[in-house]
């Protein structure tokens, strides 16, 4: 059985948002998220987007007893030394929505200037054939950018409209999805990982 044909793959996310961006990414495997399932998301209790990524791919696994992709991802800011980081989807506090997440990173950037606003979103991708895969294959992405003063945009989510797109001169949530995919760290790091999965699989 190979990655190409696998009858099904649990997507370890209940997040509607990377839910949607990595099954158009991955339009020709069968990704169904775990909330098919009814599975309960893992406690991200890692230091790490590696760490973190592992633990829900090996919880997603272990509950559907089929192969599991993960993803951990966030947005780190150099002038806020790295922050959210691993905590990007509850910034604000557990239980915060995108807008509360994006209203407290403007809020402790205010003041800072354009060329100090870098940042980057990172996205760590795993992949695990069981729940006890002793060797998961792990990818990482990286976008880089600034983070604009005021939010942009009606697309994407979470810090999208912030997120500004030097090579397209725009904002993430600017992008068509199909433009955003090609270029995020995402669709970087779901390339890479597909890439590595068939090359064990033919090793």
């Amino acid at each position: 059985m190979t990655f190409s044909t696998l009858q099904k793959i649990v997507l370890a996310s209940g997040n509607p948002g990377k839910i949607r961006e990595i099954q158009a990414i991955l339009a020709d495997h069968p990704i169904v998220p775990q909330s098919a399932f009814n599975v309960i998301d893992a406690e991200e209790t890692g230091a790490t987007f590696v760490e973190n990524a592992i633990l829900k791919a090996r919880n997603a696994a272990l509950h559907c007893q089929l192969p599991a992709i993960a993803d951990d991802s966030g947005l780190v800011v150099d002038a806020l030394n790295g922050a959210p980081g691993v905590i990007s989807a509850r910034y604000a506090g557990v239980g915060a929505n995108d807008q509360d997440n994006l209203n407290k990173l403007l809020r402790e950037l205010e003041g800072v200037p354009d060329e100090l606003r870098t940042a980057r979103f990172i996205c760590v991708m795993v992949f695990m054939a069981h729940a006890n895969d002793p060797c998961p294959v792990i990818a990482q992405g990286v976008w880089e950018g600034r983070i604009l003063d005021h939010a942009v945009g009606e697309n994407g989510f979470g810090y999208d409209p912030v997120f500004w797109v030097p090579e397209r001169n725009c904002a993430s949530a600017e992008l068509p999805a199909d433009v955003k995919n090609s270029l995020s760290h995402r669709g970087q790091a779901l390339k890479t990982l597909t890439a590595l999965i068939k090359a064990r699989e033919s090793a």
